[in-house]
């Protein structure tokens, strides 16, 4: 049993912490994590209210309209800043992790990246609004609210998009642009394992012509411009629809619950929280859970704390280096108010908070970051950022982050070290605590 609870912190949580120790019925505790209200993220430092998606695209007008002016200092980059740290005091704090991991999960899922500049204003609403509060919904609620959000729409060009036949389109002589289209069949519902054609994803751009964002005039935020929509009927897979805003959202739900989907997010799911190359048994059990539920994502996490696959290959997923990062400092007890440090760890091990290389996401499998530059940069961190815990005493860390399935040459190493630090940084680089 105590194996168990080493897992459930380390898998399907964020790593354990000293002060919240997992029930001795772990399975009951994840689920709880589940079933309960989600609770409230904490506030971005400075501010009296949660920022919008509205308050995002005002600071970037601003920002636009005083660029030229002398000495002006953009006041996004400090914001988003603030949001990144905010995400990183969420987690190290949280006491329902296992929810938290899914917040991250389906934000890399549906990744936006703040390599796009306008981003940065707007990543910590889009996680806010369309994913934390969908992860123990249904798959559709999710997809929609993503896609609407005012940063998915500038992150893959859909604001630039017109419908080459509308009146706008007609107008300025402009176009599609495929890539919205793309990304959603490709990565965020079918796969390419569906068998969609070029022409499926041109047919679906077309749809979805006339979203956009408005910036300059009340409301701001996500709207549907009819003059730049393409008229007539548009033909995704076989499947007819109609012109209009409600025929988009029809479509991303016709997605979200096409069993190529649940099949694609199955073995995702799987990959995640089994193993990077998981038993097709484990996937099939999903799959049946998400096509059998109309994709309920609070069903699918509850079949995957059922899953045996999940338990019985303890340690056999790499840690990605924001994981790394969260459940070293979450071991050793750190405050919230060192966040910042998480948010610079995470960018040092090449991980940084919402910059993503592609609308793909990070990777989710050890070969993303198992190499030595990665390695070296892990220990060098771990030993720096154990000089601030030196009243800690390592060894009695060992059986709260390993328990039984710690190594004896762990043991002996962290036992035999010559200082706390010495004993923080060889538990924290060891074999075991890499992986999770």
């Amino acid at each position: 049993m105590l194996a168990q609870s080493i897992i459930a912190a380390a898998r399907f949580g964020l790593g354990a912490r000293p002060d919240q120790p997992v029930p001795a019925d772990a399975v009951a505790w994840l689920k709880a994590q589940l079933r309960d209200p989600a609770p409230s993220p904490p506030m971005p430092e400075g501010w009296e209210r949660m920022p919008t998606a509205t308050d995002g695209l005002t600071m970037l007008r601003y920002d636009q309209m005083n660029r030229m002016q002398p000495d002006y200092q953009p006041v996004t980059p400090a914001f988003y800043k603030q949001e990144t740290i905010a995400l990183m005091q969420a987690a190290l704090a949280t006491a329902t992790p296992f929810r938290e991991r899914l917040v991250l999960f389906w934000s890399n899922h549906l990744s936006v990246s703040a390599r796009e500049g306008s981003i940065r204003a707007l990543a910590g609403d889009y996680v806010r609004t369309a994913i934390r509060p969908h992860v123990t919904g249904r798959f559709e609620d999710m997809l929609v609210a993503a896609i609407r959000h005012p940063a998915m729409l500038y992150y893959l060009n859909q604001a630039s998009s017109i419908g080459p036949g509308s009146p706008l389109g007609q107008q300025r002589r402009r176009g599609l642009n495929e890539n919205l289209a793309r990304e959603i069949l490709e990565l965020h519902t079918l796969s390419p394992a569906s068998g969609y054609t070029q022409t499926d994803v041109t047919e679906f751009a077309r749809l979805l012509t006339g979203l956009g964002v408005e910036t300059g005039n009340e409301p701001i935020g996500s709207r549907f411009l009819p003059a730049a929509h393409e008229p007539g009927t548009k033909s995704i897979l076989g499947r007819r629809f109609e012109e209009g805003p409600e025929q988009i959202d029809a479509a991303l739900r016709w997605l979200a619950r096409h069993e190529a989907t649940h099949r694609h997010l199955a073995l995702k799911l799987a990959r995640h929280f089994v193993g990077d190359a998981p038993p097709p048994a484990a996937v099939d059990s999903l799959f049946a859970v998400l096509r059998d539920t109309g994709g309920d994502l609070g069903a699918a996490a509850e079949a995957l704390v059922d899953l045996p696959q999940a338990w019985n290959n303890p340690l056999g997923k790499l840690r990605a280096p924001q994981d790394f990062v969260l459940a070293a400092m979450r071991l050793l007890g750190a405050a919230p108010e060192l966040a910042p440090q998480a948010v610079g760890a995470a960018a040092y091990l090449n991980q940084p908070v919402w910059l993503a290389p592609a609308p793909i996401g990070w990777p989710d499998h050890a070969e993303g970051w198992l190499h030595p530059e990665g390695i070296i940069r892990r220990m060098e961190w771990a030993y720096g950022f154990a000089g601030r815990f030196s009243r800690l005493n390592p060894n009695d860390l060992v059986p709260v982050a390993l328990g039984p399935l710690a190594r004896q040459e762990t043991i002996r190493a962290v036992k035999g070290a010559g200082s706390v630090r010495d004993g923080l940084t060889l538990l924290l680089a060891s074999p075991e605590f890499q992986r999770r």
